[in-house]
């Protein structure tokens, strides 16, 4: 009997102990959903966008949280004014932030928000988005897509190729059309995104597009841009070929180069830097898609903005956006290292703040 009254109470003994675990395991799980972040990445997501633009023509942009009804933010993906996105997302804004921040490479990276910047930003007010242009980078169909969205026309196929670059006529205002609140307003709250490719391979596909091909019959490229280039930086002044893309190369590298941009007006915006463009670190973008991915992003992207059920992007030709090493170093195979490395220099910022690494060619 003493026997089974000591098994009896190890029993009871053990039972407690087992309970005892049980109620520890079930009160730490309730501690831990009770203090976790219930959107998983905004504990990351917070720094990762970027301070509010600091300077629109040398006005300040307020924190300002509560605006008038049509200036509220919209897009099925929005969560207050955040975005849920994939991690490949959060990770290039993250890179952005990062490098953003590098001081060393400050010069390269910032740029103030000038008219230059807002008129390369295109506005659909209907649906609250900002594309920014970024040239040789597939921006004609993401026109065609804001041009229906903002109801000039009802799909993408009945767009004429001439209306979209007419910016008279394909309805697609430039947020530099606007007053300075009504630009502070949109830049603080509405959906902000832009496409960016190979730095070196974009200035290869400006290069075959304005000065080789020229398919839009733009005449001033090849008569008033490129003999002004050659005079400047053609070394062997005796040969009577157009423009090279060793001039090219040389004068984009060239650290004087503004002296030429000037003269040559807004149609340097096929060359110059994504950050001169659209000011990555100074406005806070909600979506930055790469031409390499853009089978992946440009669904993400429509998504993320709540347009998906109203348009879709156009189909994209097969192998069109895969990055042609080859046809890249084909093109610098002739260009001296010394304008190489001008070139990557100035281009340095473009390179890092989204993740391209430096061209092997550089580093032999």
């Amino acid at each position: 009997w003493l026997m089974s009254d000591n098994m009896h109470h190890q029993w009871l003994l053990l039972a407690a102990c087992f309970w005892v675990i049980f109620m520890f395991m079930v009160a730490s799980k309730f501690i831990t959903l009770t203090f976790k972040d219930p959107d998983g990445y905004s504990a990351k997501q917070e720094p990762l966008i970027l301070t509010a633009v600091t300077k629109v023509e040398e006005v300040h942009v307020p924190e300002e949280k509560h605006w008038p009804e049509e200036f509220q933010p919209t897009g099925k993906a929005f969560s207050g004014n955040l975005i849920r996105q994939p991690l490949v997302h959060m990770e290039r804004l993250e890179l952005l932030r990062n490098v953003c921040r590098d001081t060393a490479l400050r010069n390269l990276s910032h740029t103030a928000v000038s008219k230059f910047v807002l008129d390369r930003i295109f506005v659909c007010d209907k649906h609250k988005i900002l594309f920014c242009q970024t040239p040789k980078v597939g921006n004609t169909q993401w026109k065609k897509v804001l041009i229906v969205l903002n109801g000039a026309f009802s799909s993408i196929d009945e767009i004429p190729e001439n209306i979209v670059h007419d910016h008279e006529k394909n309805g697609l205002p430039r947020l530099s059309s606007f007053s300075d609140s009504e630009i502070k307003k949109r830049l603080s709250l509405y959906f902000k995104f832009f496409i960016v490719r190979d730095p070196f391979e974009r200035l290869i596909s400006a290069f075959k597009d304005k000065f080789v091909h020229n398919p839009r019959f733009e005449p001033w490229y090849r008569h008033e841009i490129a003999p002004g280039i050659i005079r400047k930086y053609r070394k062997n002044r005796t040969e009577t070929k157009g423009l090279q893309f060793e001039d090219f190369v040389r004068y984009l590298g060239d650290p004087n180069h503004r002296w030429l941009d000037v003269q040559f007006g807004d149609h340097i915006i096929h060359w110059v830097t994504y950050v001169e463009l659209c000011a990555p670190c100074e406005i806070a973008y909600s979506v930055i898609g790469h031409h390499e991915t853009l089978e992946d992003d440009a669904p993400y992207i429509l998504k993320a903005a709540g347009i998906d059920h109203l348009v879709s992007y156009p189909t994209i030709p097969p192998g069109i956006t895969v990055y042609n090493k080859t046809k890249v170093e084909r093109y610098f195979s002739g260009i001296s290292k010394r304008d190489i490395r001008r070139l990557y220099a100035r281009f340095e910022g473009d390179f890092k703040l989204f993740g391209y690494r430096e061209p092997d060619f550089l580093l032999n």
